[in-house]
């Protein structure tokens, strides 16, 4: 679907004859964008592979562990619950992290390898 609207005010004119299927397969293939990869990977597949584990831990305790799970801690709040707790925690915790690595590890890489393409094509 086409429009004969104008562009938005600022944007820049980055059809298809300004950025070429062989210009991004060039930055695919250059050592920045790797080491972009790289850095988002070493950040994210260790903190997916731990949050997997700690998910997993809390859904065979409360198969297999019911005695120790029912627990009384504080009241009515058993282990179960506190761990459950922990787990909404953990996600939040985990997100707000993410956030951070990228804001200062990756979004400048990625802005400047973007610029760089922009400013090429």
């Amino acid at each position: 679907m086409t429009t004969d609207a104008p562009p938005p005010a600022g944007s820049r004119d980055l059809g298809p004859d300004r950025l070429t299927t062989e210009r991004f397969v060039e930055v695919q293939d250059s050592a920045e964008f790797a080491e972009l990869r790289r850095a988002h990977r070493s950040f994210a597949f260790p903190l997916t592979a731990a949050f997997i584990l700690w998910y997993l831990l809390y859904v065979l305790l409360s198969n297999y562990a019911g005695g120790f799970m029912g627990t009384r801690l504080l009241g009515n709040v058993n282990v179960a619950f506190a761990l459950g707790l922990a787990q909404f925690a953990t996600t939040f915790l985990i997100a707000w992290f993410y956030s951070r690595h990228a804001a200062g590890k990756l979004d400048p890489r990625a802005d400047a390898i973007k610029s760089r393409m922009e400013e090429g094509a």
